[in-house]
C-alpha cells in the first residue's frame, strides 16, 4: 500500500475548504482505489517519520506576506536534511492561498521541493481571494493526480 502525507495549515475559512476539497481529491475512488493510504498532518505536528514513510506529498499553505507560512516552513526546516536522500524522486503536488500575491510562497515550494529532488505532478496551483468553483475543482485534480501517480496509472 502507498502512502499520500497531506501536509497543511489551515487557518482560514478558505484554507480549510481547499484541504477538504484536497483530501476529497487524494480519495476518490477513481483515482484512489484504496491502495492508497492518506495520511493528514497539520504542518506543525509533520515529522520526519511520516515524511520518510510517505511515498508522495500533497502540500498546502497560505501566502503569508509573500511567502510559504511559517508552519510549512517548519515542516521543511525539520525534514530537508534527514529526507534529502531518501525521498529522491517522489511525487508531490502543492497549493497556495493568498488574497495579494503568491508569487514567493510558489517559488519558496519549488526552491525547497527542488533542493529534495521531490517530482511536481504540476505546477502549484494557485488560489487568490475566495475560491471559486473552478479553484476547488484545481486542488481537487491536483490531489487526485497525486493520488494517480502513487498508484502507477500515470
Amino acid at each position: 500500500m502507498s502512502r499520500l502525507l497531506v501536509v497543511h495549515h489551515t487557518p482560514s475559512p478558505a484554507t480549510q475548504e481547499l484541504l477538504e476539497e484536497a483530501l476529497a481529491g487524494a480519495r476518490d475512488p477513481e483515482a484512489n482505489d484504496g491502495s492508497i493510504e492518506v495520511v493528514v498532518r497539520p504542518a506543525l505536528t509533520a515529522s520526519v517519520v511520516d515524511a520518510l514513510e510517505a511515498d508522495g506529498y500533497l502540500l498546502g499553505t497560505p501566502a503569508n506576506i509573500g511567502y510559504v507560512s511559517g508552519a510549512l516552513k517548519h515542516f521543511f526546516d525539520t525534514v530537508y536534511y534527514p529526507c534529502l536522500e531518501a525521498t529522491r524522486g517522489r511525487p508531490f503536488g502543492a497549493w497556495v492561498h493568498g488574497n495579494l500575491d503568491s508569487t514567493g510562497a510558489v517559488r519558496a515550494i519549488e526552491s525547497i521541493t527542488g533542493g529534495l529532488q521531490w517530482q511536481p505532478v504540476r505546477p502549484p496551483v494557485t488560489v487568490m481571494g475566495t475560491p471559486t468553483k473552478d479553484d476547488r475543482a484545481a486542488v481537487r485534480d491536483l490531489a487526485s493526480l497525486v493520488a494517480v501517480t502513487l498508484a502507477g496509472a500515470v
